[in-house]
């Protein structure tokens, strides 16, 4: 026991912390550790034998949770506290010179260990200048050698870990860039097939297959619908040029059927459809997802 905790101050002390907070036994023994900056800490034959002690004198109570005692100040233990008041701040001032007291005594014991460090080295390094080595020193050497031979296999490893890492991103960087071309030339071939279909058919069809394409304005007469149609065709490979590829294969598709979309309606909005020419339409758009959602299946 520390002399700063003679005559009862530990008990004192004990009171002060349960009146802070409730707390269990290592909880005291952990806050009076900090209280002295880890320069000492308790053990636990000291804290609960006097923690049972105040329980006993109805200073303090406690209740189990968790399997562990939580101990609580009562109105008495706070009465004889509110009593000892200047007594106590005595003790918080001695725990301050006690905390100093302790920590010379430490740094003088370091610099004490440090110069008998110090003069075992010198002896050692007294020692290597003869022709046979001690064999302290040269088994101290060899693990300094596995040391730094460790020390290198280590960064090694470190660094091939880094460029495989690097060429996985590269290979996974090429590889989504080639499913989005993919992509896009199955898209690109579909519509080139779709125009060959409507042109065929004529009329509403011919000029879905030309707003889709890019191929402007349509007509509901079946001539116009096929010459829009064969100068969509001119200008399939053109479709959706303006609609710049990221690196973000599924992000590029959506723009695309988005795309479709908007030409579809357009072409619907300005020409009008018959229920006959919607059928058909329906019938090629079933073949078109189909086919597309097979793609996708096979290629992505």
């Amino acid at each position: 026991m520390p002399p700063v905790f003679a005559h009862g101050r530990l008990r004192l002390y004990l009171l002060k912390l349960l009146d802070e907070a409730p707390r269990h036994g290592y909880e005291v023994i952990r806050l009076l550790e900090e209280r002295f900056q880890g320069l000492y800490a308790p053990s636990a034959g000291t804290v609960y034998p006097r923690l049972a002690k105040l329980e006993a004198e109805g200073l303090v109570t406690y209740a189990t949770e968790g399997g562990r005692k939580v101990y609580s100040i009562t109105e008495a233990g706070r009465a004889e506290l509110a009593d000892r008041r200047g007594e106590l701040a005595d003790l918080e001032l001695e725990i301050r010179d006690s905390v100093s007291e302790l920590a010379a005594e430490i740094r003088a014991d370091v610099r004490g260990a440090a110069g008998d460090l110090r003069r075992e080295m010198r002896a050692a390094a007294s020692a290597t200048a003869t022709p046979v080595e001690d064999a302290s020193w040269a088994a101290a050497k060899e693990e300094l050698r596995k040391a730094k031979h460790e020390w290198k296999e280590q960064a090694r490893r470190a660094k091939d870990e880094s460029r495989r890492a690097r060429e996985e991103a590269q290979q996974a960087r090429r590889q989504a860039k080639e499913a989005q071309e993919r992509a896009r030339e199955e898209v690109q071939r579909i519509a080139a097939q779709f125009q060959e279909q409507f042109a065929k058919s004529g009329g509403m069809l011919g000029s879905l297959a030309g707003a889709w394409l890019g191929g402007g304005s349509g007509s509901t007469h079946s001539g116009t619908g096929a010459k829009s149609a064969t100068s969509a065709a001119a200008s399939g490979s053109d479709w959706a040029e303006d609609l710049t590829a990221t690196a973000d294969p599924a992000r590029d598709l959506d723009r695309l059927l988005d795309r479709f979309r908007d030409d579809v309606r357009d072409a619907a909005r300005d020409h009008g459809v018959s229920p006959a020419q919607l059928a058909e339409a329906r019938a090629h758009l079933a073949a078109a997802a189909a086919r597309v959602t097979g793609t996708l299946r096979d290629t992505l």
